[in-house]
């Protein structure tokens, strides 16, 4: 019932909208995110249809994402450094070509296996830079750090919004003319981010001179980030999810098609069902009215994604995998969101892109290994029992951060203290408890 009382209360709810360069990111980046999940899932279909391979799935995933495990920390550097909006800008550009190419190979029917290929290491080699200065943009949007969590969930439910429209027209738009048309209105859709970003009114940033070199800069984040227990744990927690929680989507098109027996319209459907748990996921942390509370959030959380990706594993039935894909992206967003929202929370501005390119590098950059391995391993024991294992994992993950909490709730404590999120006044184990299990009134 608190959920609910806070879901209807939307001007809390959206209260990240008060503030225009928000609502202009909101809107831009909305519409091209529908685009970007358009060209996700006809990219998939379009591997399948000409390789037949799960493998060759596994590893267009692969080289889409390892560029960000090796240079999402030199783009946190630069987000330390330079114009988040004008950089932001240039790379949005950069991506909206490379779909205007894929578009064009594939509607001249010329594309080939190692175009796309050699176009997904592109796309990886923008977003490895573009995630880390994307993320920690967002304090330069809403300005005021209390409604920083509350923008990180409704830029959830954006991505999740477009992550249930983008796969249900693209598997619509496949079956009726093919893939091409996906990717055109793919980079069409990039205009509309360019012009927000374009029209956003930055208060310039107080200039700090940094006088070190860009590797003492990378040493200095690294040892920030893992000499800090409670910023370790996320991201060790964070890279195991993303390796072995995430690879469910590069399976989808062999449930979708193999098991399911429905083709790229059940393709469309799974993508979009997880997009539905994820935008419930996104909602209940933007109606949410602290932060304080969340690293229990992240367990549970984690633990949900495991259970639902082992009872989909089992599933032969549409309608009762429909049912568990909502779960289990519920549980990947809650979870992902949760360790965003916490660590933007507690890390020092200063070293804010830095520590956000190493939440890149968890999620974005072990998700290429994680599609290597679920490839790899659903040609070996069959894509099933490669979901199983992955959700089992996810569990064990669950516990063993469980298990740290009452030391990681211990020192973020003063943090709290520090951004006014609890009172120094209250006694030592009820503010444990508050943080560990907080009340919602």
């Amino acid at each position: 019932m608190n959920f609910l009382n806070n879901f209807i209360d939307l001007k809390q709810t959206l209260r990240a909208f008060r503030y225009r360069n928000y609502r202009l990111f909101y809107t831009g980046q909305g519409i091209s995110l529908i685009g970007t999940w358009m060209q996700r899932i006809a990219l998939s279909w379009l591997v399948y249809r000409l390789t037949g391979s799960a493998f060759l799935l596994g590893v267009v995933g692969f080289a889409g994402q390892i560029p960000a495990s090796i240079l999402a920390p030199l783009g946190g550097v630069l987000a330390d450094r330079l114009n988040r909006q004008r950089f932001l800008i240039l790379l949005q550009t950069l991506a909206m070509i490379q779909a205007f190419i894929l578009a064009f190979l594939v509607l001249t029917h010329t594309i080939v296996f190692w175009h796309i290929l050699s176009l997904s290491i592109l796309l990886g080699l923008i977003n490895a830079f573009d995630i880390p200065i994307r993320q920690s943009f967002v304090i330069e949007m809403v300005e005021k750090k209390e409604d920083l969590g509350n923008a990180i969930a409704l830029n959830s439910s954006m991505f999740n919004g477009a992550r249930l429209i983008g796969p249900s027209v693209a598997g619509i738009l496949i079956a009726a003319v093919g893939e091409g048309l996906c990717f055109l209105l793919n980079a069409i859709s990039f205009l509309s981010v360019i012009i927000a970003l374009t029209a956003m009114k930055i208060k310039p940033k107080e200039k700090i001179t940094h006088d070190s070199h860009v590797l003492k800069g990378l040493k200095e984040g690294f040892s920030y980030a893992f000499g800090f227990e409670p910023i370790r744990t996320i991201l060790l927690l964070i890279s195991l999810v993303s390796l072995i929680g995430t690879s469910y989507a590069v399976l989808m098109p062999i449930f979708a098609n193999d098991i399911l027996r429905g083709g790229s319209y059940a393709l469309g459907f799974l993508m979009a069902g997880a997009g539905i748990g994820a935008l419930i996921g996104a909602l209940y942390l933007a109606s949410r009215k602290t932060s304080v509370g969340l690293a229990k959030m992240i367990a549970i959380a984690a633990a949900v994604l495991g259970i639902g990706q082992i009872l989909f594993s089992f599933s032969k039935f549409f309608w009762l995998s429909m049912i568990l894909i909502v779960i289990v992206g519920f549980g990947l967003m809650v979870q992902m969101a949760s360790c965003n929202t916490v660590l933007q929370t507690i890390v020092d501005d200063d070293k804010r892109g830095r520590v956000m390119s190493l939440y890149a590098m968890a999620f974005m950059g072990m998700a290429p290994f994680g599609s290597l391995i679920a490839g790899g391993l659903a040609n070996k024991i069959g894509a099933p029992n490669t979901l199983m294992i992955g959700g089992l994992a996810c569990i064990v993950g669950a516990i063993l951060f469980a298990r740290r909490l009452p030391i990681l709730n211990k020192m973020v404590h003063p943090i709290y203290i520090k951004h006014g999120m609890i009172t120094e006044d209250v006694k030592t184990a009820e503010i444990a408890a508050q943080i560990t299990d907080p009340p919602e009134n």
